[in-house]
Order: C-alpha cells, then structure tokens, then sequence
C-alpha cells in the first residue's frame, strides 16, 4: 500500500522554530548519527545485498527511487549493476512491512516474514473483508500460483490475473488480484522473480531461496530489533514501532533483550534515544549534500523526523512541496527537494530549495545531482 507522502514533510511549530541552540545541536550529532549508521556519509559496501542486509529492509514501492536509495550506501554503484543484482535473486522485493514493498535480503526472508506477516496481514484484514477475501480463497488462490509458477516460471502480474481466473478465482479489478498476490507474498507463497521489460514478475519462493532457518519468534524480535537500532540508530521506541510495523508491546519485548549487550541510550529533550553500543566516533565531513530518492530510510524509517528538520532554514513551507519531489538533505537536514526528468543521454534535475543555498551547499548539491548521473550513466542538466 502506498505511504502518505505527507508523512515526509511533518514540522516543527507552526511560527518559527521554538528549539533552543543546545537543542539543534543535539539533534544535528542525532542527524549526523544517523548518516553515518545508515551508511550514507560513510557508504563503503560493495554489493546491494551489503547494504539490504545492513539495514534489514529498505522500501521499495518506488522501484527506481529504491536501487538509487541502495546505490548511495555503495562505492561506484551503477543501476544497470542493482538491476542485475535484482534479477539474481540477491535482493528480494516483497511485502514485508507497514504494508508496502520491501527490499530483503534471502538469508532474512522467511524468518521477517514470520515475525511481521501476521501485523500485515491484520492491518489489510478491513480491506480484504471488503473485496470478499477470506481464508478459503486465498488457500485456493496460494494453491493456484504455486501449481502455475512450479519449475522457475516467473510470471507478471496479469498472467498471475490469467492463472486465477482459469482455475476459478476471481481476479478482476485491481485491488482485489493486488491482495490476492500480497497474501501469497506474505504467507512465502511467491516473491520476487527478475523484471521483464518493466514489468515485475513473480515466482515461487522456495525455488528462488533455498530453504533458510525460520527463527523462533523472540530470536527474531531480537535480531529485527538489534538490526534497527544498529542501522538506524539514534532511534526511539516508537520509530521501530513505525518502521517494523510491530506492536509497543514487541518493540519494547526486543529492545529488553539486546539493550543490556547492544545498546545504549542517550537522552536528548526527554526523548530516549537507542544506538548501537559498537558505534565508533564519528568524523564530521563538511556540508555533504544528498539528494535522496523518494521514501528513503534516512527519513521513512522514522516516526519522529524532527532530528532533520529545522524551519528555520526555510522561507517557504514543506506543507505547500511537491509530494512526488524527493528531498534534498545537506548537513543532515531536509532543505528541499528535486526532481528528475530524463532525455536521450542525459537527466534533467530540478531543484526547489525551501530557502536559498549559499555557495558552498550549493556545490554540494551539484556535486550530489552528478553523482546520480553518474548512478544513471548519464549527463547531468538542471532545470
């Protein structure tokens, strides 16, 4: 399901910015914290699977926006290579979480989906009951897809709609054959399988993974739990219940059994924070720009968003950005957004700053722009 992308862009007061120096500071190291964590500032893995097992899931509803969100924590990633890897199987998309598309890694599949299936699948339940989907039809409509996708057959879409409706599974309209397949997701039916053209295809999830080990649950909560804050962190309790889609009650289970050998805590405006324990000093680049994809975890992976958010940097208001822009974050901050268009050889980005860059944030974010292009293979033109 889509997010709100108004979820992106929460302020901060609604006339000036309340927070004192000390406060700002705080939440600049949270800010910077959380680049380095999330392998932004410090992108050194190699593989897309590096960093889909890093940070435990990534989203990935907006498939293009995704492979650029994993390229930025890599060293000389380039789209045609994130693709090939997706068409290997070494990055899974599914639905995982919140309910949307996830990036997972294979070796995590199958116990995340045991950990977090039942919070999905009772958070579309409403839906389902309105499309007339119960459990009777989706055990016929599951038995249905795995007899058609049996031996490697990835399928797209409409042929999974072609499948269920010969075998007597009513598949019309679009909601309706979207749940059907994110149920067969869901109960490790089907997965992922590579791209044809631009259309996504499916196919059975036992064939594309081998069989991997099925944690018990509260080793699962533990690691689910472990990987956020590790990856994520700084972080509060409720950004993991955001994230993970898990209950308080789970999200606290967790972080009582990794805190005391993993974790600590920071307390910053009353607010507890979790991070990793490990975490190494950090050395502080100057004014690093990012132009960050649409739904990034830099900025999705939380409830509370504060930490990049600072009106008083900006003359025009969040509220009134294009939702389909993707942000701008110099510093750690959200400052803006940008969007791109492509020509023969070339992408065209447009920038809208919520208040004017001065020189030196305005070559960071050149800097940024050609570095997508460089992702794309392409020249880089602004609008």
């Amino acid at each position: 399901m889509p997010e709100n992308p108004s979820e992106r862009c929460t302020r901060i007061g609604d006339a000036g910015d309340p927070r004192t120096r000390v406060e700002k500071d705080a939440l600049t190291n949270i800010a910077h914290d959380r680049l380095h964590n999330q392998r932004l500032s410090s992108a050194g893995f190699s593989t897309p699977g590096e960093v889909v097992s890093w940070l435990g899931a990534v989203q990935a509803q907006e498939y293009q926006d995704a492979k650029w969100a994993l390229a930025l924590r890599m060293r000389r990633a380039t789209d045609a290579a994130i693709e090939r890897a997706f068409a290997s199987g070494t990055i899974l998309r599914t639905h995982v979480m919140r309910p949307t598309w996830h990036f997972v890694a294979p070796a995590d599949i199958r116990w995340m989906l045991a950990l977090t299936a039942p919070r999905v699948q009772a958070a579309i339940a409403y839906y389902d009951r309105q499309l007339g989907l119960d459990a009777a039809v989706f055990k016929r409509s599951n038995k249905a897809l795995a007899d058609a996708l049996r031996g490697g057959a990835q399928l797209t879409r409409q042929e999974l709609r072609t499948v269920l409706q010969r075998t007597g599974v009513a598949a019309d309209g679009v909601q309706r054959l979207a749940h059907l397949i994110m149920r067969a997701e869901l109960g490790g039916v089907v997965c992922s399988g590579a791209r044809r053209g631009k259309q996504f295809t499916y196919t059975l999830l036992d064939e594309r993974v081998p069989q991997t080990r099925v944690l018990p649950r509260d080793e699962a909560l533990a690691a689910l739990t472990r990987r956020y804050f590790t990856s994520h962190g700084p972080a509060q309790v409720k950004d993991f219940v955001w994230w993970s889609g898990l209950t308080t009650a789970d999200a606290r289970a967790g972080l009582e059994m990794v805190q005391k050998h993993h974790l600590t805590e920071d307390v910053i405006d009353g607010k507890t924070y979790w991070r990793s324990s490990s975490m190494r000093a950090i050395t502080r680049e100057s004014r690093v720009a990012y132009l960050l994809p649409l739904y990034d975890e830099y900025l999705i992976a939380y409830k509370d968003r504060s930490a990049a958010l600072d009106p008083a940097r900006w003359t025009q208001r969040p509220p009134n950005h294009d939702p389909f822009s993707s942000p701008i974050v110099v510093d750690g901050w959200f400052v803006g957004g940008w969007k791109r268009t492509l020509k023969k050889g070339a992408v065209v980005i447009t920038l809208t700053p919520f208040a004017p860059l001065n020189r030196t944030d305005a070559r960071a974010v050149a800097d940024a722009a050609h570095r997508y292009g460089a992702f794309l293979g392409l020249d880089v033109m602004f609008a």
